[in-house]
Order: C-alpha cells, then sequence, then structure tokens
C-alpha cells in the first residue's frame, strides 16, 4: 500500500492535524466519545475524525465506529467536509455528514474555533444481529455538541432568557439573573447569535453496507431488492434477493428499474475509447499472471500482449472487442446478453438519484476494471489491490496517478457524466444507438 500512499491514491485529501491545540481539542473530545486518547502529536483526520494514525496506535479501526453501525465523529475544522471517509461501513455515511457539515458551516465554524464539536450519526439499531435489521436503518440523525457542551448551554440560556422576558417577577430573580450571566460568559449572546444546528434528520433509502459480507439494498425502488455479495440470506424482508450468480435476474432488476445505460448509449461519452481501455485492463491482468513486465507499455505494446497471451485474456475481453468493432467499425452485431461475462463492463449508472451507488454495484460486477474500482469503491479497490501480482499493482498505480489524479473530474465526467454533448459529434451516432443493439433481446425481455 505504501506506493497507493506515495501516489496520493491512498489516504489522499486527509486533514493535518499539528498543532497542539488542535491535538488537545481532539483529545478532549476522543476521550469525551470513547474514553480514551492518543499521544501523538501530529496526525491525519478524514471528515469524521478518524485517524488511521491513531487508529494503528489503538489497534482498533473502528475506535470511532463502535460495531460498525452509530459512527461517532469529530470536527476540529469545517475543512473536514473536503476530507474522504475512511473505513466505509455504510455508503450513504460520508454524504451525510458532508450535508450535515455544510448546512450548519457559518455555526460549525465558529463552534470549531475554540472547542472541538463531538457527535453521532444516530439510528435505532446499535447492534446488527441478522441482514434484517438493516432495513430497520431508514433514518439517519445527528447528535452533536461540543465537548464543553456550548449548545446545551446555549439551549438553556435561551430558555432563561424566555424566563426572564415573561415571568413577572423575574428582575428581582437574582439567582436567574445569575445564572444567565454566567451562561452566557459561555456561549454569547445567544438572541443575538442563536446557536442552533439544523437539518440533523436524513433519510437513509438505498444504500451499501460492508456488513455481511457486502450488502446492496435498494428497498426504495418500484421493483426492490437486495444483492448480496457474500452469503444469500434466506429471510429478508424485501421482494427479490441475489447474489452474483445471478447475472440475469441482477440484470433485469437493473433495467426494470431504470437504473442503468450501455456506454454506447451514454451522450458526450466516447464509448470506443472507454471500452479499449477496459480491454487493456483485462490484457494487463492476463498478462501480470503471466509474470510479464508491464514497465512502460504503449499502444503497440499492448496489442502485443493481448497477441502474446491470447489464451490467458478473459472471456469479457473478447465480448469487449467485438463490441468495440461494432461501435467503432461497423463490424458485425455481438449478441452479448446477461450471461456473457462482458456484460456488466458495458453498463454505467443512469442519470438518477442513485447513480453513485448503481456504479459502486457494477464495479464489483466488473472486478477486472480498476479504474472504475477505484472511483466507485475505494473500500473494494483496496482490498482487491492487495491481492495483484507486483506488476499489475505498479502498472495500476502509475496509471491512475497518471491517468486519474491529475484530472479527478474530467476522467469522473468522461466515464460517468450525463451532461449532453453540445458538438453533435457524439462517437457512436443517434442512429446507431436507435437500432438494435447488444442488449436488445434483454429489454424485449
Amino acid at each position: 500500500m505504501i506506493r497507493l500512499i506515495e501516489k496520493g491514491l491512498m489516504f489522499g485529501n486527509l486533514v493535518h492535524i499539528s498543532s497542539p491545540a488542535l491535538v488537545e481539542r481532539y483529545n478532549r473530545a476522543l476521550q469525551h466519545l470513547a474514553g480514551r486518547t492518543t499521544a501523538l502529536t501530529d496526525f491525519h483526520i478524514d471528515i469524521s475524525g478518524y485517524s488511521p494514525e491513531v487508529g494503528i496506535e489503538l489497534d482498533d479501526p473502528l475506535y470511532l465506529n463502535p460495531n460498525g453501525v452509530n459512527r461517532q465523529f469529530i470536527l476540529l475544522t469545517t475543512e473536514q467536509k473536503r476530507a474522504p471517509l475512511l473505513n466505509v461501513k455504510f455508503s450513504t455515511s460520508r454524504d451525510i455528514l458532508r450535508e450535515f457539515i455544510e448546512m450548519n458551516e457559518a455555526q460549525l465554524f465558529a463552534l470549531t474555533a475554540t472547542d472541538a464539536v463531538a457527535g453521532e450519526l444516530v439510528n435505532s439499531v446499535f447492534k446488527l444481529t441478522t441482514p434484517r435489521d438493516l432495513l430497520n436503518l431508514r433514518k439517519i440523525e445527528i447528535e452533536a455538541d461540543t465537548v464543553g457542551g456550548t449548545l446545551r448551554k446555549a439551549e438553556q440560556l435561551a430558555g432563561m432568557v424566555e424566563r426572564f422576558k415573561t415571568e413577572e417577577d423575574a428582575w428581582f430573580d437574582d439567582v436567574l439573573i445569575a445564572r444567565m450571566i454566567e451562561t452566557a460568559r459561555e456561549t454569547g449572546d445567544v438572541t443575538r447569535n442563536p446557536v442552533h444546528l439544523r437539518h440533523t434528520a436524513f433519510e437513509q433509502r438505498n444504500f451499501w453496507t460492508a456488513h455481511f459480507g457486502g450488502l446492496y439494498l435498494f428497498p426504495d425502488l418500484d421493483y426492490p431488492a437486495a444483492v448480496c455479495m457474500g452469503d444469500r440470506p434466506d429471510d429478508m424482508p424485501i421482494e427479490h434477493v441475489f447474489d452474483p450468480t445471478q447475472r440475469h435476474r441482477i440484470a433485469a432488476f437493473l433495467n426494470d428499474n431504470n437504473l442503468v445505460e450501455t456506454i454506447i448509449e451514454a451522450r458526450g461519452v466516447n464509448a470506443a475509447a472507454v471500452l479499449q481501455q477496459k480491454m487493456d485492463f483485462l490484457t494487463v491482468h492476463a498478462a501480470a499472471d503471466a509474470g510479464v513486465d508491464l514497465t512502460g507499455l504503449d499502444r503497440s505494446d499492448m496489442r502485443r500482449l493481448a497477441r502474446n497471451h491470447a489464451d490467458r485474456l478473459p472471456d469479457a475481453f473478447h465480448g469487449l472487442a467485438q463490441l468495440l468493432r461494432w461501435a467503432s467499425d461497423g463490424g458485425p452485431w455481438p449478441r452479448i446478453t446477461s450471461e456473457h461475462p462482458a456484460y456488466f463492463y458495458t453498463l454505467r449508472a443512469a442519470d438518477m438519484p442513485d447513480r453513485d451507488l448503481v456504479n459502486m454495484l457494477l464495479a464489483e460486477l466488473a472486478p477486472l476494471d480498476p479504474r472504475q474500482m477505484f472511483i466507485c469503491h475505494k473500500e473494494l479497490f483496496y482490498s482487491t489491490y492487495s491481492t495483484w501480482p507486483e506488476a499489475k499493482k505498479a502498472y495500476v498505480a502509475d496509471f491512475l496517478a497518471r491517468e486519474y489524479q491529475v484530472d479527478k473530474a474530467g476522467a469522473r465526467a468522461a466515464l460517468f457524466g450525463h451532461e449532453p454533448d453540445m458538438s453533435g459529434n457524439d462517437r457512436v451516432g443517434e442512429a446507431v444507438v436507435a437500432r438494435v443493439g447488444p442488449w436488445g433481446a434483454l429489454r424485449r425481455g
């Protein structure tokens, strides 16, 4: 993993904590939440305040996420909103934290100027015992306050101010006035500058969880389903439950809910280039298994590798090659059904609210495309990367640093964006898309 860290592909965009004041605030918050502290004086934190260095020191990667369910967080600065979330257990957690910070940015900026804000993503389940429990995680509420209790005290002060204004003899209540003055020293003037966090309740509808071997839950669709990457449970209270071996049923589910589109159909995408790159990754996979040096490959080298290791190339390569010929050269129509190994490599999420979740699922169903896996499912990428031969590790790390890291937004837009191509120069014209393509049989069914 050192190679990934050095190239900024792992632990990138974390917030560096090194000032004694911030370290002291972090320890106060950590003591408040978990009853623990760190002896480190220099570390990095993610959007939730989790630090990989502190996790190693405490020998506990879940020190802010007990049981992997109710994620706790420590905010030292609103700049954490730009950081990733590490050790992800639910696909919705980072979005919830980021939205919470952005909706309360002014208040959190003021609060973190003098203290750490500590809190928790709370739901009704404290420990998952069966996959059924996951369907109870419909609503997430954020509870947060400074370690010193500024928000709690501000609420108390607001109540005392209301009493002072409305009760007839409050002007003569010396105890009430003294308490108001003492509390105001800590909270400021809550009548002019109310201290209150808003937008603290979030609906968790369709989501992925790392629990139970990895589960994609889609209860909030016209045709609900769950896709289980581990053992398929028998008692899930949802209409359909699939595992990765049920390719046709997963494909039908994705199409019936209009969750996907083909790369060929995607407007504004150079489909031929995307397909070619996917083929290159499949070639690299085969060559790496054969112990080939993959340093400094160019286009001619890639063609030579494909020829020399044709017997090792996965079936998905040949399906993508047929599709590439069909899309760019007018070759014969290839029949790529959902049972074909290339099928899920030809899809991306449609433009709809759950597209990140669907792209995440597609990355798991097309595991030999490391670029899509890195962009859409980093937890899976890191665990898979550790199993590769050194030659493949080096090639993929160099590729991502060279082709993706320098222009993340551009790469994501090229692969997954849904902006229309205003130039009128689609690589594959509308006439091609309109005719029956390799996926027509599935759609008619």
